[in-house]
């Protein structure tokens, strides 16, 4: 089959190498954030044996990038406190600033907010494939254990 003088065949590779060519224009950026959430058994302020991982809180994540737009995410804790929240983005796009915090724990024995951080702000300033590590955020229970004292 021929269009105008060149093959099919001729004509889609030529447009493939079009589009690549328009695509690799616009660099992708992958950001990420990831943490921790833990129930701080004896309220000290230090995770040791004694305290354990929240499955199923909820951490908040406001990001605020280059171009000036504000994206939230909202993440939850797997089986081990773990939380993940990641985005590919065009570079122009990608994140500036962020502020974590945590919303809530579900756990009926550890509800109370262990820290005095409402959230932490910071400056996303790592490349492409690296993700931000928080400080895990801490939860109590109403009433310490008397094994703590």
């Amino acid at each position: 089959m021929e269009i105008r003088g060149k093959s099919w065949m001729g004509s889609m590779l030529l447009g493939l190498l079009v589009v690549a060519f328009i695509a690799g224009e616009v660099e992708a950026w992958t950001g990420a954030v990831r943490g921790r959430v833990v129930c701080d058994v004896c309220g000290d302020s230090f995770i040791g044996p004694e305290d354990h991982a929240l499955e199923g809180a909820e951490v908040a994540v406001l990001c605020l990038t280059k171009s000036g737009e504000v994206v939230n995410y909202q993440a939850f804790t797997n089986a081990k406190g773990a939380y993940t929240v990641a985005e590919t983005m065009p570079e122009s796009d990608r994140w500036d600033s962020c502020l974590v915090r945590p919303i809530s724990s579900f756990d009926q024995h550890c509800t109370r907010r262990g820290d005095i951080r409402k959230g932490i702000k910071f400056n996303y300033d790592l490349p492409s494939g690296q993700s931000h590590t928080m400080k895990p955020f801490l939860y109590r229970p109403a009433s310490v254990p008397t094994y703590c004292a």
